[in-house]
């Protein structure tokens, strides 16, 4: 028991590794304050493509959708970084990463956002417009709001794995928090220092898995 608590929660050592994780933590707040916009005005486009009346317009976001979803983001990163070079196109460890999760979370943030707008019922639409409102206008304040209340757990479900995912940056030496951990482990011999990273993440995160259960039940209620 005594290497197992030794192996895994060496406080001595957690101690001595924190400043550098909490570096690495700052740099994942940082990514996240990159990518989230990102996807979020990148699935707005997305969207409006999908639910173009331009047929060919429409089929190609589909597809961008369907492609990208099925795409693994960590393989899309490797190939952003090592084989894109090979083409001529470079790009730093944090263009690389900014490239790869808005190809990848604007199709999931398009998805949302079109199920939401399709929830909207049509007649609503047809009021504002009746009311003089353009189209464009009808979109931004009577559509948008109300498919963004219907599919909030999902936006907000998807925001949480965004940020889970920035531990993805670790691969192309981006130094966030897992990236932190892991060369702290690679200096300690010790995996306390991934442990603390973990436990980082569930700090982070816990907040947002309580606030997507309280929306939830608010909209259902």
């Amino acid at each position: 028991m005594e290497n197992f608590v030794n192996e895994f929660f060496n406080l001595e050592i957690m101690a001595k590794v924190a400043p550098l994780l909490l570096r690495g933590l700052l740099y994942t707040l940082l990514l996240c304050v990159l990518l989230i916009p990102i996807g979020l005005l990148g699935g707005i486009g997305t969207m409006l493509a999908a639910t173009s009346r331009r047929r060919w317009l429409r089929w190609t976001a589909i597809a961008f959708i369907d492609f990208w979803r099925a795409f693994p983001p960590l393989v899309l990163i490797i190939f952003i970084h090592s084989g894109l070079p090979f083409a001529g196109i470079r790009l730093g460890p944090t263009g690389t990463i900014c490239v790869a999760f808005l190809l990848n979370a604007s199709s999931y943030y398009g998805e949302i956002y079109r199920a939401g707008v399709e929830s909207v019922p049509r007649g609503q639409i047809e009021a504002a417009r009746s009311t003089g409102l353009t189209a464009a206008q009808a979109f931004i304040y009577v559509t948008l709001p109300q498919a963004v209340r219907n599919v909030l757990p999902d936006l907000l479900s998807n925001t949480m794995e965004l940020v889970k995912l920035t531990s993805l940056a670790s691969i192309v030496a981006v130094p966030e928090l897992l990236h932190s951990a892991d060369l702290a482990r690679s200096v300690t011999y010790n995996t306390s220092p991934l442990v603390l990273a973990a436990l980082i993440y569930l700090v982070l995160l816990w907040p947002v898995v309580r606030l997507i259960a309280r929306v939830e039940h608010k909209i259902a209620r």
